[in-house]
């Protein structure tokens, strides 16, 4: 049954691949003898073209990250795996791929800018600053959840292994070899080919080394906290942000690319030959109406999976990093659409390391990125890989999304803060990229319980509204430049139903224990909810607001 689940779900996506994506690049008219703004501008700090498959390895592991893993096994505890699965194959090929695909084509249109700059261009300037505002916003709370996993899986100990340490370890090591990997491409022209021959098998010697370092190095790894860790991440998200992409980003990316294609392959070979029988039902009906505090399946369950089938993160990266890397047009698709059906993909996966526990396993209690781990060791155990090796060489990989995600985030942010200021210099970098680190710090270090579940409905809701806005923007340029778009703004009405409608649960339930303390106590994480609640909502009410004066200037100068 696993086996028939993964290989429909690939079957949808590849025809989706070939037919749907086939249809959008036409109407974004894709044309290679347009130069691309990596080809025309060549700084050798932000613009720099890439291979294709360079970049979409790179591109792949920025926005694939926790986000497939972690909401798509949330949501199938919450309501079982046959709902999820089905928003996971829809949404990726409806709404997400195209999200991904049209965002990045427009900044490539627009000179490798921000969507912000679309807004600007097609909205108004007032609009422009509200789109960057709450981009921001939303781009803080990926670094507080990310961080917070991260730091949670550094920190797991076993009775017999510190593999949580181990995996910490490794990880440092395996930023140290991406940065060598930079040098060598960079300063000694190395083919990526011969690149790819060294320093892959050198990434799986590291996984293999790190819980075979000497007992001093894992004793004072097991020592750090998860608040340590949290800084820790966080100081290397400030130096990562502001060294050039070649030396760290596109290294680290492509060798993360690769441990994300390896895990892909471990767990499709599982899901299909392991012969793991389907324990955990297709539908939690108890599910339906007590996770998350009463809240139902819809729109919870939509929040909950998503950068498995959407995500407003992955247009910001698309045309924050992404765009400026772009070798050629007709590379969009594959890099655009085609990273956001693997992502799909992973999230299937992920789904399958939760359909393979019975309702009653201890492992439910835990956090989704073990869950997702000890399924990729099962698998792993039965070709004779020895399974704390594969538990090690699991939470690496997921801990390495996770890097890309992290800098990358903060790159990001550190470009909105600087367009929003003019802080054009060195110093503006730095303390743009200061500012931006200070709020995770602050929740991170006050949060009472795990970071990572305070943030995750925020997370999920902003990064869902932010796709619906990002489809705003495609929406208002395609109209503008006299194309169709109702392929662009159906989705966005459709994420943003969903995104504001959870947003309110937030804000209702801040109420409510703001004016009933007696009723539902005010816990930090209902005051940072609801305050960001009401704050994401104002600004795409505002947003909303502008586009249709936008608009209705537009019909009247044209009567």
């Amino acid at each position: 049954m696993i086996a028939f689940v993964v290989l429909l779900s690939l079957a949808c996506l590849g025809i989706a691949y070939v037919t749907y994506g086939r249809w959008l690049a036409r109407r974004l008219s894709l044309d290679d003898a347009c130069p691309t703004p990596a080809c025309k501008i060549n700084d050798g700090l932000d613009y720099v073209p890439a291979k294709p498959f360079l970049l979409l390895g790179q591109h792949f592991s920025a926005i694939a990250a926790a986000g497939p893993i972690v909401g798509p096994i949330l949501a199938g505890i919450w309501f079982g795996w046959l709902p999820a699965l089905v928003w996971i194959i829809l949404g990726s090929i409806f709404i997400g791929g195209m999200h991904d695909f049209s965002s990045l084509v427009g900044s490539v249109r627009h000179g490798g800018t921000s969507i912000g700059e679309l807004v600007k261009r097609y909205i108004s300037p007032r609009a422009h600053t509200l789109f960057l505002g709450f981009v921001w916003v939303a781009l803080v709370y990926v670094i507080i959840a990310f961080t917070d996993i991260t730091s949670q899986t550094f920190t797991v100990v076993s009775q017999d292994s510190a593999f949580g340490p181990a995996v910490a370890l490794s990880s440092g090591l395996y930023l140290l070899l991406s940065l060598v990997m930079g040098l060598v491409l960079r300063h000694f022209k190395a083919g990526l080919g011969v690149a790819t021959l060294v320093f892959l098998p050198l990434v799986l010697l590291i996984v293999w080394l790190g819980p075979h370092l000497p007992g001093v190095w894992l004793a004072a790894a097991a020592a750090v906290t998860v608040k340590q860790w949290d800084v820790i991440l966080l100081v290397y998200c400030f130096g990562a942000s502001l060294i050039p992409v070649w030396l760290l980003l596109q290294p680290r990316g492509y060798l993360g690319g690769w441990l994300l294609y390896l895990t892909i392959a471990v767990a499709f070979t599982g899901a299909l030959a392991g012969g793991l029988p389907l324990q955990y039902p297709a539908v939690n009906l108890a599910g339906l109406s007590s996770a998350l505090n009463g809240k139902w399946m819809f729109p919870v369950l939509f929040i909950t999976v998503a950068c498995g089938a959407c995500s407003g993160f992955h247009g910001i990266v698309s045309s924050g990093t992404t765009s400026k890397q772009l070798q050629q047009e007709t590379d969009a698709k594959a890099v655009g659409y085609g990273a956001m059906l693997l992502e799909a993909l992973v999230a299937v996966l992920a789904l399958a390391t939760l359909m393979i526990l019975a309702p009653s396993d201890a492992l439910l209690k835990g956090d989704p990125n073990m869950i997702y781990a000890h399924g990729l060791a099962r698998y792993l155990g039965l070709i004779g890989v020895n399974y704390q090796l594969a538990l090690a060489f699991a939470l690496l990989a997921f801990s390495t999304f996770v890097y890309d995600t992290l800098d990358v985030c903060t790159r990001l942010a550190r470009y909105i803060l600087q367009e929003l200021t003019g802080w054009q210099s060195l110093a503006g970098a730095l303390g743009a990229t200061l500012i931006t680190l200070l709020v995770p710090l602050a929740v991170l270090l006050t949060a009472r319980e795990k970071a990572y579940l305070v943030a995750w409905p925020i997370f999920g809701s902003s990064n869902q509204l932010m796709a619906s806005l990002t489809l705003l923007a495609v929406s208002a340029w395609l109209i503008k430049s006299g194309k169709h778009a109702w392929h662009a703004w159906l989705p966005m009405g459709f994420m943003l139903v969903v995104t504001v409608w959870s947003l309110f649960f937030l804000i209702r339930d801040f109420l409510r224990a703001l004016f009933q303390p007696a009723l539902l106590p005010l816990s930090p994480g209902l005051w940072i909810g609801g305050v960001t609640g009401i704050v994401l909502v104002a600004l795409s009410a505002w947003l909303l607001l502008e586009t249709a004066r936008a608009f209705s200037a537009k019909n009247r100068t044209a009567a």
